[in-house]
């Protein structure tokens, strides 16, 4: 074959697909997991800070750092490994750790992190839970005892997953000690890799669920400023609809309610947006694990579509009525304008025709100052033609009076075509174009 140049980033894209290896964990063992988010609501983190929290964690067991730049990295911490993974708004830290422990869901397993570099953390913990991966018994009915012992029963999720591979459980709740806690049973003889991806699916599906519930408090927050807005939205649009308030003042108060909704929109776009595509993932993650039910507990595709869902379709919901709430009073602005420009238009004919009929007043009043003009001038022409016809009167034998009297119209009428072409002149110069 011959030579062909690669795409520049050919090798980073082929990658980037098998950048988050699964763990392989071999039970029994336990997981304790962590995931934490920038404080303020912001589309991205400070990816530095957040490798930078990774080191200081490295170097108390004097591991060694991931490469410059590294947006996941694995490795052994003490008798520990650790996962670390960075993603668009959070960063999560999973720590392995052979056994069972003393005792199930111990609140020590998270002394693996130190309380002085989780105060240092560059965020908030979003999630952390506590997995316990232990062989699943002969009969389902030890497994949902213990289960039963561990997690609350009455918001229990139980089931079996991958072909009846694995039993999985959780209850979704915080204990006493702040995290949440699930139970993992696999068969014996299930591949150390599967048993790693359901932990790893895990582990998502809380994160996930957590941070799609960030949409749901954003939209509870601005729940009651929609409601005002609605209602004032609708008094806007009733007043326009029966002419009780000025046009101008209707006008200048839906321009205020559409920036409004301007600015919830853009201040909730992100979040809203982000929503949706976590609960797709949220979807997902159930989706693969091919529930079955277990010991007539509710599946975890059931207990997210009785808890979870409802809160999702409030967000959309939400979303939604903003979107309307904009194009009503964007709807009922144009209307609005478009009353004011046809009564600006009926006003400026009405001003258009006042104007015109001032002008033809003017024109009357023009003409007639024309015709006083010309008996006024005439009148002084007819003196002066007189002073010069006056040495002739005796010559040609005919009084000052009559030669006056036939210079009068000839004068009137050479008066009066000198003002007509002058006229005439100074109207075929304002017609030409500029």
């Amino acid at each position: 074959m011959p030579p062909i140049q690669d795409h520049p980033l050919r090798y980073q894209l082929a990658n980037e697909l098998h950048a988050r290896p699964f763990p392989s964990l071999k039970a029994p063992c336990r997981a304790v997991y962590l995931a934490i988010k920038k404080a303020q609501d912001a589309s991205s983190r400070d990816r530095a800070k957040d490798l930078a929290h990774l080191i200081a964690l490295l170097d108390r067991y004097g591991t060694q750092h991931p490469q410059p730049g590294a947006t996941h990295f694995t490795a052994a911490i003490g008798q520990h490994v650790l996962k670390w993974e960075q993603h668009t708004e959070f960063v999560s830290y999973t720590v392995f750790l052979a056994g069972l422990g003393e005792r199930p869901f111990d609140p020590a397993d998270f002394d693996v992190f130190p309380d002085d570099w989780l105060e240092s953390a560059p965020g908030v913990r979003v999630t952390s839970a506590m997995i316990r991966i232990c062989e699943r018994a002969d009969h389902d009915a030890d497994v949902n005892l213990l289960a039963n012992a561990w997690l609350v029963t009455e918001s229990m999720a139980v089931s079996s997953v991958l072909d009846d591979a694995m039993i999985v459980a959780g209850d979704f709740r915080i204990d006493q000690g702040g995290h949440l806690r699930f139970a993992v049973f696999p068969r014996r003889g299930v591949g150390e890799r599967r048993v790693g991806r359901v932990v790893q699916r895990l582990c998502e599906i809380e994160t996930y669920k957590a941070m799609s519930m960030l949409g749901f408090t954003r939209v509870r927050a601005i729940a009651g400023r929609m409601t005002e807005i609605d209602e004032e939205l609708t008094r806007l649009m009733t007043a326009m609809t029966h002419g009780d308030a000025p046009e101008e003042e209707t006008l200048t108060a839906l321009l205020r309610v559409s920036s409004e909704l301007e600015t919830l929109s853009a201040q909730t776009a992100f979040r809203l947006s982000a929503t949706e595509a976590y609960e797709a993932l949220v979807t997902q993650r159930i989706a693969v694990l091919r529930e079955e039910r277990c010991g007539g507990r509710q599946t975890f595709r059931e207990f997210m579509a009785r808890r979870f869902d409802p809160a999702m379709r409030t967000v959309k919901s939400a979303e939604k009525r903003l979107e309307s709430m904009s194009a009503r009073a964007v709807r009922a602005g144009d209307l609005l304008r478009t009353r004011v420009e046809v009564k600006r238009s009926a006003q400026n004919q009405d001003l258009l025709e006042s104007m015109n009929h001032r002008a033809d007043l003017q024109l009357r009043l023009q003409h007639t100052v024309e015709g006083l003009s010309v008996v006024a001038i005439s009148y002084y022409a007819v003196s002066l033609v007189g002073y010069l016809l006056y040495p002739l009167a005796d010559v040609i034998g005919m009084s000052k009076g009559m030669l006056t009297a036939l210079a009068v119209p000839p004068v009137v009428l050479a008066v009066w075509l000198g003002l007509r072409r002058i006229r005439s002149a100074v109207e075929k110069d304002g017609h030409q174009p500029r």
